[in-house]
Formats: structure tokens, sequence, C-alpha cells
């Protein structure tokens, strides 16, 4: 089994498994009960068979007499399942020559007598009287002192019929409380369950923390079993940081190594005026560029490797505004974030998500006559970032075109065209996407789609 719930699984089959035992349980118990009343039937016709002994008597000319029979009423009621029976052996033989009133003008069949009989005195006997029903019989010879006594066979014999009502008596009870047994195991079984499966509730919920960046790493105790499964995800949780730690210094060891150079060669063709200096001014800005689009690549690879990032949106959002607001204060724009907009946070590195909205901004701010709109809602697990301008808006030929590497599409306006490749590389790197598409303010909008950090 390879999916479904570990839960259900185990409920099913310790449910199965105690139901099945309490079967075995009824059942054993039924059988039993069953074999002590039988006992018990056999142990009251032995008794009666005590009493018929004592009382039966021989008389000369006369025949059998019974003096005191069992006083049990059954015995006189016609076909009451219990019956007594005396038969005369030795050399006429006779059958029923005295029997209870309860055999009405029945007379039991019996076998012929054993040589022997055991030690207790009696034997048991499965017999059927004249209707075809099966009978318990328990049999005895015994011999009278009186000189013309022939041997005599006394016979009591019960109805197992009589089981029957105590039998159902018991299998009711029986049922009754095993059914009851089974309700408190089963009880018991589901909260067993709860709280051997309550440290897993509480991993998950760790675990979702460090997806969701509000934790670090996985913290508290856990039961013995799954101590070792935390360390080692612990583990890995380390080297991954150590591994997104050393991607940066790298990065910012590149940066460094790159920039110096570049930094000299850029103040010696300053200090020359001829076209060889201003070529390589050109190329030194250019190569500059390069190192940002790439290293700012490489940082955000790294970043989407790493676990736990959480990146708020407003915050960054509300401070770019800010300086967006006062870089175009010649022109008299006004940079507003949304009323509705989502307080929510991006799964990433923070300077990266600076540099994704503060492109797309800039880049509606060159465009807008009077006004720039940012908004941030959460769909699920992503982020959908628009902005939007009220400037002349971008032809539907045009939009795919312009997130191509060094396109302008006025070359009036200014820039080097880098920027929005920069934001399309970063969003493709997070995952995430952009594209432009009309405004509602008339202008052009640029939606921004990027992970949204897990909530914990």
């Amino acid at each position: 089994m390879n999916g479904g719930s570990l839960r259900l699984r185990l409920l099913a089959g310790t449910l199965a498994w105690v139901l099945a035992v309490i079967a075995l349980a009824g059942w054993g118990l039924r059988a039993l009960f069953q074999e002590h009343i039988t006992l018990q039937l056999q142990s009251q016709l032995v008794l009666q068979l005590d009493h018929l002994s004592a009382a039966v008597d021989w008389k000369s000319g006369v025949g059998v007499a019974i003096g005191s029979a069992p006083a049990d009423p059954r015995l006189d009621e016609p076909l009451s399942g219990l019956y007594w029976q005396v038969d005369r052996l030795g050399a006429a033989p006779a059958a029923g020559i005295a029997r209870s009133r309860s055999l009405w003008d029945q007379v039991l069949a019996l076998p012929p007598p054993p040589v022997t009989y055991p030690a207790d005195g009696y034997r048991v006997l499965d017999l059927h009287d004249a209707q075809g029903r099966a009978l318990k019989a328990v049999a005895r010879v015994v011999q009278l002192p009186e000189e013309d006594a022939p041997p005599l066979r006394l016979v009591v014999a019960g109805d197992p019929a009589l089981l029957a009502e105590p039998l159902q008596r018991f299998t009711r009870l029986l049922l009754i409380a095993l059914g009851i047994l089974a309700a408190g195991l089963a009880v018991a079984v589901v909260v067993q369950l709860h709280l051997t499966l309550r440290p897993l509730e509480r991993l998950r919920a760790h675990l979702a923390a460090v997806r969701g960046g509000t934790a670090a790493r996985l913290e508290g105790r856990f039961p013995q079993e799954l101590q070792p499964l935390v360390h080692e995800f612990n583990h890995v949780l380390q080297e991954n940081a150590d591994m997104v730690q050393r991607a940066r210094t790298q990065a910012g060891n590149l940066a460094h190594a790159v920039h110096t150079p570049l930094s000299i060669l850029a103040n010696a063709a300053a200090q020359d005026g001829s076209p060889l200096a201003q070529l390589v001014t050109e190329q030194v800005a250019r190569a500059r560029r390069q190192v940002d689009y790439h290293l700012a690549r490489a940082r955000a690879a790294a970043a989407v490797r790493a676990t736990g990032l959480a990146t708020p949106v407003l915050p960054p959002l509300r401070a770019l505004v800010r300086t967006m607001q006062r870089l175009h204060s010649a022109r008299g724009l006004s940079f507003e974030i949304a009323a509705g907009a989502t307080d929510t946070a991006f799964r990433g590195e923070e300077q990266d998500l600076y540099e994704l909205m503060g492109n797309l901004i800039d880049n509606a701010g060159k465009w807008a006559r009077t006004r720039v709109l940012v908004d941030v809602r959460q769909q699920g697990d992503e982020l959908r970032i628009t902005v939007d301008d009220d400037g002349p808006g971008i032809p539907a030929e045009e939009r795919e075109r312009m997130f191509e590497r060094g396109v302008q599409l006025d070359e009036e306006r200014p820039g080097s065209g880098l920027g929005l490749d920069i934001v399309r590389g970063l969003a493709q790197t997070y995952g995430g996407s952009v594209r432009a598409e009309a405004s509602p303010l008339g202008g052009a909008r640029l939606e921004l789609r990027l992970p949204a950090a897990a909530e914990a």
C-alpha cells in the first residue's frame, strides 16, 4: 500500500484484528458455556438416576415397584423432555416395564447393555424418542437382592432442547457484553492512534514552519523513533544553508574581483578624451551591467535551493514607492500602493525582490503621465504583483519584444534596455513569470508572478 492515510490504515488493521479476536472469543465462550450446561444436564440426569435407583424395588409375583420416584414435576408432564424408564434384562427381557408419566405411551429404544459398566456405575447414551428427537440419557444396571429379581436397567433421559433457552439467553448477554467491549476497544484504538500520531502532526507543523521561513531548523523533543529523522533533516538544512552562504560569498567575491579592475579601467579612461578612452568607458559600463545581471541570476539560483526563505512584500514595496516618488518628483508623478494589497511574503531573497520591483516601478515611472499604481495579491502558492501606469500604453505586438535584452521601445527615454530582461530572468529563476498587458488606467500593466512563502 503506497498511498492513502496512515491513520486509516492503522485504524482499519487494528479494528479488523480486534473484531476478529472478539468474534473468536465469543465463539469460544459460547462453546464453553454450551459444554458446561451439557455437563450440567448430564449431572442432573445422574442425580435423577440415583433417586430412581433408590426408589426401585422388586416384589415376588408382582414385579418391579417404584417407591418414592424422583419428584421433578416434568416427569409427570407428558412429553416434557425429561423421562425415566426401567427395563428387565436376563432370561425374559422386556423394555419399559416401568416408566415415567412423561413418556406417556412411548418406550425408549435402548441398545443392548454392555458386559461391564464404568467405575462410576453408569453409561452416557445418545438416544431418540418416537418422534425422532435426540435425547441425552444415562443408564445403569442394578441387581436387587430378592432371589427371583432379574437384572434391571434404569434409564433417565433428557431432551437437549432443554438447553436451548439458557444457551440463547447466554448468547444474547454475551453479544451485548462483547459489543460493549468492541465499542470500548474501538474508542481506545482511536485515542491511542491519536496519541501515537500526534508527534507526526507536530513534526508536520515544524516542517511547515521551516518551509514558511519562520524557523531555521526543527526544534523540540520528539519520540525516540522520530528523533533520528529530525537530526538528519536538521543536518540537511544546515548543509543547505552552508551551501547558499558559500554561493553568496563567492558571488560577492566575484563581484569585488571584477569591479575592481573595471573601476581602474573606467578611471583611466575618464582621464583621456580620445575615442579609444570613450570606447573603453562604454564597454566598462556595459561589462558592469553584465556582471550585475549574472550575479543577480546566480544569487537567485542559490536562493531558490534554500529552504525557509520568506521576505515580506509590503515593506520593501513601500520603500521603493517612496524612493520613486523622490526620483520622479520633477514630473509630479504619484506612486501608490493599492488599498487592498495583500500583506504576504515572497519565497526568495529580499534584494532580489528589490531588484524585481525596482525595475518594474521605475519602468512604469518612465512612461506614466501622472500616476503609477502597484497591487499585490496572493493566489494559492503564488504572488501576483501588478504595476499599472496611465501612460500611452504598449502595442500588443511589442509586449513580448520589450523584455528582450537591450531593447528600448523609445530610444529618447533614459535606460539601457536591460532592466526588464533582468526582471524576466530573475522571475524565471524563481519559477515565476512576467508579462505586459493593457492597464485599466489606460497605459500598460506589468504583471509579475512569483512563488509565495508557505504559511507556517
